[in-house]
């Protein structure tokens, strides 16, 4: 990492108080670590001050508070405060009741945030406010900016980021080029294409902020008739992909709520309860807002394109989580390569805003890695042989440890018996999406697989998709997709002679009758439209997962998993060897595999049942 008479150049960066705090710390230009404080606290999106995700970050690094050179906070919220002052001042005095709520957290809080982060750090580390390194502070978009263009495997390439709002923006141009980022343009709030999709996630009775997936998720069960009426009222899309919203219809800029009764009107009817039935309005819906989405993502793509002359596209901000939109971006977008940080939302900006401080204010020269510099975004804790085995016998639990020359040929066979694994294997990984670190797997060939995980293991709505993870050199004979996607970012067709055709009665089902239609030869991971959310396996950089997949084909003829994150709906992904143990012990998983530990349910001790333990963990 440096050499001994070398002092190391050590960035600690924090993201907080607004949603899915996180650290990440950047030591000589390396990424050392980077989690979520969710992981550590168990409550989903924990925005608090990321204690033990900073706690963490140090022990990875095996350095102290005193050893970092320069913290950095993803935002500047002097800016954010202004924005919050003039919109209230620009809707007055509609706005009153969201900004009588919002100032007595920001004085308390967010206005002496400078204050509040360094007491923080004091307290973490044990040390006097003085003693602390100095304090800086990155632009929200600059955040994301960085973290998209610098781990990226390019040596120049445009850089888009479309999320919610920051201070003022809400999609915004960048150049990446070597250890520079060129601001270009931007769109400023209320005019936001994540508020826009955020509305709707609000209106089809979904969380604001972790319900955006659900809705992607149900587009393709309906079909597009509200694009006209979206266009036609809510938003003003020019042909270059510039827009604004007719924020009449709107209620984010001035109350507590998305949308307002002129909206409801508009889409004849009041938000979707939430936990009610889903009908086929909400799934056209969804469709709806998805095609309108794509279509200003491309357009933007387009232009940037055609302005900057750049073949090469990354993306950032939490639109860019929409692998739907990231997959027709890749097949019909003017770019020939697009890279998506995997921590794509705010999370992500601990990582950017650390990244800004070592290459764009120390002005460091920037080495472009194969591949990227994420380390597959494998950048949370590890657990040792010895933590785990003592956790194991402390409760009782029966296990056999094995080598992975047996594990794995024998978790192949466990798999092809249409059973459920949980696995808990290396580090975990970064960002929302679980990549085989801390993965539910199973066949992807069990026509029943998809409903028995969402209703059994994971109880959550029936009508989700779960992931494929395929061997990276096989993704091309399995799905439309040639490039990689080692991040679960991209959404593509599978191979037609894989698919299964459907009858003309199959094809006349409407909505979640279309569910239980086997679709292809891989039944539990083909989406309603034969589409997939891709996660290609790489030896270099989860070796074990891919031997796993390896020994699958070996058995089955098949390289694919179903892969889904270890937890249960409204729980973080499991962090620790507890969390996964209390996870496979409450749902209806078969095995648990914690590194080399192999464990069955029946051999388990009787697990003292609370039939409220669901009740820990607020829905999403």
């Amino acid at each position: 990492m440096s050499s001994p008479n070398h002092s190391p150049v050590a960035i600690l960066g924090i993201s907080a108080y607004y949603h899915d705090s996180a650290a990440a710390l950047v030591v000589d230009g390396e990424i050392i670590a980077a989690a979520q404080e969710e992981r550590f606290t168990r409550k989903k999106h924990d925005a608090n001050f990321p204690a033990e995700a900073i706690r963490y970050c140090l022990q990875e690094a095996g350095l102290q508070l005193t050893d970092i050179t320069h913290v950095v906070f993803y935002d500047k919220p002097l800016i954010k405060f202004e924005r919050l002052i003039e919109t209230y001042l620009a809707y007055a005095p509609a706005g009153f009741l969201s900004f009588i709520k919002a100032i007595p957290v920001w004085l308390k809080e967010k206005l002496y945030l400078k204050k509040t982060l360094r007491r923080e750090l004091a307290a973490l580390g044990k040390m006097e406010e003085n003693a602390l390194p100095p304090l800086m502070f990155t632009e929200h978009h600059q955040s994301h900016a960085a973290s998209a263009f610098f781990p990226s495997p390019y040596e120049k390439a445009a850089v888009m980021c479309l999320d919610g709002v920051g201070e003022w923006a809400t999609s915004s141009v960048w150049l990446g080029d070597g250890n520079t980022l060129t601001p270009q343009w931007d769109i400023n709030f209320p005019h936001s294409l994540g508020l826009l999709y955020s509305a709707f996630t609000y209106y089809t009775g979904f969380k604001v902020n972790s319900g955006e997936y659900k809705l992607m998720g149900l587009a393709p069960y309906g079909s597009p008739k509200y694009v006209d009426l979206i266009l036609d009222n809510l938003i003003d899309v020019k042909e270059d992909g510039s827009f604004r919203l007719d924020m009449s219809y709107f209620n984010y800029a001035t109350g507590l709520t998305m949308t307002n009764e002129k909206f409801h009107r508009l889409f004849n009817g009041p938000p979707r309860a939430r936990e009610s039935d889903v009908s086929q309005k909400e799934m056209d819906i969804a469709r709806s807002i998805q095609v309108v989405t794509e279509e200003i993502v491309l357009k933007l793509a387009r232009t940037v394109q055609k302005e900057l002359g750049v073949d090469k596209l990354c993306l950032a901000g939490g639109v860019a989580l929409n692998c739907v939109s990231n997959g027709r971006l890749l097949r019909e977008g003017p770019f020939s390569d697009i890279w998506v940080q995997p921590a794509a939302g705010d999370a992500g900006g601990a990582l950017g805003a650390a990244l800004a401080i070592w290459y764009q204010y120390l002005g460091n020269t920037r080495a472009v890695l194969p591949g990227d510099s994420m380390k597959g975004s494998y950048l949370g804790p590890r657990f040792s042989d010895d933590a785990i085995k003592q956790y194991l016998d402390s409760v009782g639990a029966q296990y056999q440890r094995l080598d992975d020359e047996t594990l794995l040929p024998q978790l192949a066979q466990i798999m092809a018996n249409e059973n459920v694994i949980g696995w808990f294997a290396g580090r975990m990984e970064f960002g929302p999406r679980a990549l085989g670190g801390r993965s539910i797997i199973g066949d992807p060939r069990s026509a029943k697989m998809q409903s028995v995980m969402n209703l059994k293991i994971k109880y959550r709505e029936s009508f989700r998709p779960f992931a494929p993870a395929i061997k990276a050199d096989k993704v091309g004979e399995w799905f439309q997709h040639k490039a990689v996607s080692p991040y679960m970012l991209m959404v593509a067709p599978v191979a037609e002679d894989k698919r299964i055709p459907m009858t003309e009665e199959q094809q006349n089902l409407f909505g979640i009758a279309k569910l239980n239609v086997p679709r292809s030869q891989i039944p539990a991971v083909t989406h309603v439209d034969y589409s997939a959310r891709i996660q290609t396996v790489h030896k270099e950089t989860n070796p074990r997962f891919y031997t796993l997949l390896d020994e699958f084909e070996k058995l089955t003829g098949c390289p694919v998993s179903i892969n889904t994150s270890f937890n249960v709906r409204g729980e973080p992904i499991v962090n620790t060897p507890e969390d996964a143990y209390r996870c496979f012990m409450r749902c209806e998983m078969d095995y648990l595999v914690l590194e080399n530990y192999l464990l069955a349910k029946p051999d388990q001790p009787v697990w003292e049942r609370n039939d409220n333990w669901q009740n820990e963990f607020e829905l999403d």
